[in-house]
């Protein structure tokens, strides 16, 4: 099939402008998604800079209030860590019993 330079040249045009409208709007996207990043990174940011001048006043004094605040923290996460595993296992505890009579009843003679 020849190709007359005039559709080749169409083609080129139809092609270039193409890529130039992909780039722009992934442009467009990309600006959209960094505001709402930005956004909701926020509070985050606000977080991390009081954690930061925090740090930069810490002296002995504070360390210990600071170490005895983790602690605490840390010390409700495994309750709550411990919370989960108990009802997954709760949830869990009659599909195994239903499981081992099915194993138990087909060993049984008939």
């Amino acid at each position: 099939m020849k190709l007359s330079p005039k559709v080749l040249k169409i083609l080129l045009i139809v092609v270039l402008l193409g890529f130039g409208i992909g780039f722009y709007m992934q442009d467009v996207k990309h600006e959209e998604s960094t505001a709402h990043a930005w956004k909701a990174n926020r509070y985050n940011l606000d977080r991390f800079n009081k954690i930061m001048e925090y740090n930069n006043k810490m002296n002995s004094s504070n360390w210990r209030v600071l170490k005895d605040s983790i602690d605490q923290q840390l010390d409700t996460l495994m309750i709550l860590r411990f919370r989960k595993e108990v009802d997954s296992l709760d949830d869990a505890e009659p599909q195994a019993y239903s499981d081992q009579v099915e194993v138990h009843a087909s060993f049984m003679p008939q």
